[in-house]
């Protein structure tokens, strides 16, 4: 333990070197959470879809999850994305532009039964998915 003068310079020093054995301080620093994120810490984004995939459940569940594959207009990078509701894979073809956010997984990972997936669709060609599943609109042409 130093003493003297001096002591809390040298305390201080000593602390700012340390700090960077903390994982949780590493990333905070050097903002690797928004660098790792292909939203770039935004709550939405558009992308263009691919193609349509479907992703197995994971155990003890058994179905085929409609996601489809999206390149996201703003870096380039693709992320699969979960289709919500009942037909709703129906309304998306390839090449439309959607808008997809985060699925509400825990701290930023998948949810639920469906291995991967992180984002889910919300909107095609700018019309709610939510609006065309129910009937209360339709798809537009493009």
């Amino acid at each position: 333990m130093p003493m003297g003068i001096n002591a809390a310079r040298k305390m201080e020093d000593d602390w700012k070197k340390l700090r960077w054995s903390d994982p949780h301080y590493c990333r905070r620093a050097l903002g690797l959470k928004v660098k790792a994120d292909p939203l770039g810490g935004a709550p939405r984004a558009r992308g263009i879809v691919l193609e349509k995939v479907g992703v197995e459940a994971k155990q003890p569940n058994s179905a085929i999850r409609k996601c489809v594959r999206i390149q996201l207009i703003k870096n380039g990078r693709q992320v699969t994305a979960f289709c919500p509701g009942d037909g709703a894979i129906g309304f998306i073809d390839e090449h439309d532009e959607v808008v997809v956010e985060r699925i509400g997984g825990r701290m930023g990972r998948s949810m639920g039964d469906i291995p991967g997936v992180r984002f889910k669709v919300v909107a095609v060609n700018n019309v709610s998915l939510e609006e065309m599943v129910s009937g209360r609109k339709e798809k537009p042409v493009r």
